[in-house]
């Protein structure tokens, strides 16, 4: 892989459910076509100037090195660090992007920092020796493969992300499932209740819609839509004790 170097890495998140962030890696293979609010920003900012580039990830190369001067400075302010919101840490088919990501939770974890990660990927085996105290999360939207190759082309498989989550909960670890961003019918038709009950054993579960795309604004009432499928998120986790969060947005 391709690298480059960051004048820093650890900084506070302005996402509603975050508090500190790394985002070790630019790009992102996965290539979501929703489109990716993460992709957009990094061509704003003349990260990557177009979607092929923005395909071909690159490691942060001195991440190690960044978090060793900048942990002591913010160690004191900080309840947990998320892996990641501008990339995915766990990137399918990249196993460099594994092993730097487990080099880093580790490096929190022994300065007593937990950490959430959140993946497209598989999770690697090795996170079982991590600490208790980390969390971590698959992003799910769509149980229909056909749907994952148009519009997460470089994706891990749903099942496979599935299976690697729910090894992480039966070993101890508290798990989390991001059902975002959700489609409307006319991208497809699919049932909300069907990924509900796949994913029934994990500790908690974030819905949100589909924004940034002009498909959802063509589906007539789609905010009554939105409305009926978090009252459905919502009436399931509380029937299975599971917590859960609907995004900002989301409910009109």
């Amino acid at each position: 892989m391709e690298t480059i170097v960051r004048k820093s890495l650890l900084y506070k998140t302005k996402v509603e459910y975050g508090d500190y962030t790394v985002n070790h890696i630019q790009g992102c293979s996965h290539g979501c076509r929703y489109p990716c609010y993460a992709m957009m920003l990094s061509k704003r900012f003349g990260r990557s100037k177009d979607y092929t580039e923005w395909c071909q990830p690159k490691l942060v190369s001195n991440a190690l090195e960044l978090l060793d001067k900048e942990i002591p400075k913010y160690k004191k302010d900080i309840k947990s660090v998320q892996l990641c919101f501008m990339t995915d840490p766990f990137m399918y088919g990249y196993p460099e992007t594994s092993e730097l990501s487990l080099k880093i939770i580790k490096k929190f974890n022994d300065n007593d920092i937990k950490c959430t990660a959140l993946t497209k990927g598989i999770f690697p085996a090795d996170l079982i020796k991590t600490s208790k105290i980390n969390e971590y999360g698959i992003t799910l939207i769509s149980l229909d493969e056909n749907f994952r190759e148009y519009y997460e082309p470089g994706s891990a498989p749903y099942q496979s992300r599935i299976n690697s989550l729910k090894k992480l909960h039966d070993y101890g670890f508290k798990t989390w499932v991001s059902i975002e961003p959700y489609p409307t019918p006319n991208i497809i038709e699919q049932d909300i209740n069907k990924i509900l009950h796949v994913i029934s054993f994990t500790d908690k579960i974030i819905f949100g819609r589909l924004n940034y795309s002009k498909d959802v604004s063509k589906y007539e009432n789609y905010k009554i839509y939105y409305n009926k499928l978090a009252d459905e998120v919502t009436d399931f986790c509380k029937a299975n004790n599971i917590n859960f969060h609907i995004k900002k947005g989301t409910i009109a």
